[in-house]
């Protein structure tokens, strides 16, 4: 299966809806959003989001969207810094590629805007895990029961890539 990765615009709010929906419908111990929370959004503010942060999409042979990523650089004294973000993609697509390739897209992005990238990604997600790991992030804590979803505690690894260096490498200063 081929697919395409590409910049999202606000004219892509209604497939950005779609996906954001199913991934938090399916996967709610994935993110801190409910799905019931979001489906009250409207779809003005959904294309703000979409203006205000650059999010990545793949897209599959029908246009469909299959995958998206999100980043979002901090601000003033953490302006050397950015955040990945809604990180989903749909269950027929994984194993395939296209995390990663929305990963390096996003990563593409960040390096001309920050230093760092940071996530959060559950203690117990094993291949996002290893997504993240072969791409340079390092895990620098562990927030304990960062969540609790139908009655499950959920522990969020705390991870970064210094993109102003290689990753695995420290320089002496480290």
């Amino acid at each position: 299966m081929s697919f395409s990765v590409r910049r999202l615009t606000r004219d892509d709010v209604d497939a950005y809806r779609a996906i954001r929906l199913e991934a938090l419908t399916l996967h709610p111990e994935a993110f801190t959003r409910t799905a019931e929370d979001f489906a009250l959004q409207a779809v003005v503010d959904l294309a703000a989001v979409l203006d205000k942060l650059a999010f990545f999409g793949a897209e599959g042979p029908d246009g469909q969207l299959v995958g998206i990523m999100a980043f979002d650089q901090g601000q003033k004294r953490e302006a050397h810094r950015g955040w990945l973000l809604q990180v989903y993609v749909r269950q027929a697509w994984r194993g395939k590629g296209c995390a990663q390739a929305l990963l390096e897209a996003v990563l593409a992005h960040a390096s001309d805007h920050v230093l760092q990238v940071h996530l959060g990604v559950a203690a117990d997600n094993a291949p996002a895990l290893r997504l993240y790991r072969q791409a340079g992030f390092e895990i620098y804590g562990t927030d304990p029961r960062f969540m609790k979803v139908d009655g499950r505690f959920i522990d969020e690894h705390l991870m970064v890539r210094f993109l102003d260096k290689a990753p695995g490498k420290t320089t002496e200063n480290d």
